[in-house]
């Protein structure tokens, strides 16, 4: 299937299994009258299959080390894209962010990395299912800087175009989006 193929068809997944309209509140605190639940998309396989393939195609040219974000929308992503990354031949490992450390065990905030495996030097994308206003993007930004990694971008599965943008611009950080919210709300 072509790339363009590919984007037609997951848009009319997520637009069947995530999108809907009535009262929300968002993880920002904002009310909206429509809303993005992507674990639907990403958990169906072509859903989750065309997800990976495409957020693939958007990163394997920025040479990238690692790929994950904030538990839970992040999870599923970079678990599939890392997996198609290594079927392609151009692995990329992936992590996810607690949002609260375990408090036992290794109470680790960044998970997935093997003993002695550090996030210290390595270029990372943080990436999210839904961006909103970009605060809880900017939370995994700020555990993986402080773990010493180099965010070199944040991308998104659906960007509902509230402020992201400004919040990234701000932050010195590239943003992308697969799409945008304007695109679900025009039909």
């Amino acid at each position: 299937m072509s790339k363009s193929a590919s984007r037609a068809r997951l848009f009319e997944i997520i637009r069947r299994r995530s999108f809907g309209r009535g009262e929300v509140t968002l993880a920002s605190g904002r009310k909206s009258d429509f809303y993005f639940n992507l674990k639907p998309t990403m958990l169906d396989p072509e859903g989750a299959t065309l997800l990976a393939e495409l957020t693939y195609e958007a990163l394997k040219d920025d040479e990238l080390d690692f790929i994950g974000g904030l538990e839970m929308g992040a999870v599923p992503l970079a678990g599939a894209l890392a997996q198609i990354s290594w079927i392609k031949g151009h692995p990329i490992a992936a992590f996810f962010v607690r949002k609260k450390p375990k408090e036992h065990g290794a109470k680790l905030a960044v998970e997935g990395l093997a003993k002695g495996e550090t996030l210290e030097g390595k270029r990372v994308v943080i990436v999210e299912d839904v961006t909103t206003t970009g605060g809880s993007a900017m939370k995994a930004v700020e555990s993986v800087r402080e773990a010493g990694a180099n965010v070199v971008l944040v991308l998104t599965m659906v960007d509902r175009e509230e402020g992201a943008n400004d919040t990234f611009g701000q932050a010195g950080l590239p943003f992308r989006s697969l799409y945008k919210a304007s695109e679900f709300l025009k039909g």
